[in-house]
């Protein structure tokens, strides 16, 4: 028998100083039961920081021709993908090809995932969006990772600071050069 998806709901007050946004996020997460929870909250916190009209979550893991988060404009056209972890080239060849601009959220070692992209084959690759999210900010929401969430994304200088219950998380999203 088939394991189903877990459905998290995260209510979010974000703001994004840095590009002017601000807003109550309520979200609906579906996580694959092979999902680890750090990929998921790092979905999450990716939905928030490229938060704007017409983004949403894929159908999931299990379909593996979308990309974890879209944006798209009114007519339904591809205007950026979005991917978690550490894609391969060839799948960033392919989002290259299929959007405007690729973005790459990381909670894994950035070293490790440029030196697998390092001299492969990707499609617009210079314009390539890699970040990295502090690996400790990851850890500390996995640690109160609950069903029902809720906290507030304060977003300054690309620094993110998160208000959960009694404790404050903060940290760094480093943007990560191919070369």
């Amino acid at each position: 028998m088939a394991l189903s998806a877990t459905i998290y709901n995260f209510s979010i007050q974000l703001s994004d100083v840095d590009r002017g946004v601000y807003e109550a996020l309520a979200l609906k997460v579906a996580r694959h039961p092979s999902e680890t929870g750090e990929h998921l909250l790092t979905r999450v916190l990716a939905y928030c920081l490229e938060f704007t009209e017409g983004i949403a979550f894929s159908r999931g893991i299990s379909n593996p021709d979308e990309p974890a988060l879209s944006v798209r404009d009114l007519t339904g056209a591809l205007k950026v993908w979005i991917d978690i972890g550490a894609p391969d080239a060839a799948r960033l060849h392919k989002a290259g090809k299929a959007a405007p601009r690729v973005a790459v959220y990381t909670h894994k070692d950035p070293a490790q995932l440029r030196q697998q992209l390092a001299g492969e084959r990707i499609h617009r690759a210079e314009a390539l969006e890699l970040y990295a999210i502090d690996r400790e900010v990851i850890a500390g929401l996995v640690k109160r990772l609950e069903r029902r969430m809720t906290f507030v994304l304060s977003v300054t200088d690309r620094h993110l600071f998160i208000s959960i219950g009694d404790a404050t998380l903060s940290g760094d999203v480093t943007r990560i050069a191919l070369d």
